[in-house]
């Protein structure tokens, strides 16, 4: 936090933080601990999903203490690592399905009532899934009205042709901006 606040003093123009979550606490977990394969406990509209929402706007409201608020949230860093991830790895893993359910019947509710108005991003995943999980959060429009862009990761780009997935995806979803959210050099 205290480096946040140095960043965003020093800023000629305001900084758009977001965040990305890798797990919730493991007792909220399929396998009981906060690495390697896993999901939340049982299915979106339950407990365990509404409960993880709220840690998301207690996170907003902790770090707005401290006057440093979030442009955005990704729904889950990675979703579909959790299935491959290694043991150690901490992560949840989501379907689109998954993620489309949680997005709409616990976490997009939690944030339109939060007085945050900070964003919502879904996949922040690999651009190989593009445009199918689009297709599956998006094409329900209950899921598609809380969600504001799409967060990708650039790994895997020479495997697939910007055109077939990001070219595909905002053809499919003009409204809903695309924003790479995870890069590094030397990847591969």
């Amino acid at each position: 936090i205290p480096l946040l606040q140095r960043a965003l003093a020093m800023s000629k123009r305001p900084l758009l933080l977001f965040a990305s979550p890798w797990t919730a606490p493991a007792w909220m977990r399929s396998n009981g601990d906060v690495r390697g394969k896993g999901t939340l406990k049982g299915h979106a509209g339950d407990k365990y999903h509404k409960t993880w929402a709220n840690y998301f706007i207690k996170f907003l409201d902790e770090y707005a203490k401290c006057n440093v608020t979030f442009w955005a949230v990704t729904a889950q860093n990675e979703p579909l690592a959790g299935l491959f991830t290694p043991p150690q790895a901490p992560t949840i893993a989501f379907t689109a399905a998954q993620q489309r359910d949680f997005i709409a019947q616990d976490l997009g509710p939690a944030l339109a009532r939060s007085p945050h108005r900070t964003q919502l991003l879904m996949l922040d995943d690999q651009r190989i899934h593009l445009p199918h999980w689009a297709k599956v959060v998006l094409g329900n429009a209950t899921a598609a009205r809380y969600v504001a862009g799409l967060a990708v990761h650039w790994y895997l780009d020479a495997i697939v042709p910007p055109g077939c997935s990001l070219e595909a995806t905002h053809k499919l979803f003009p409204d809903h901006f695309l924003l790479y959210t995870e890069a590094c050099t030397g990847f591969f």
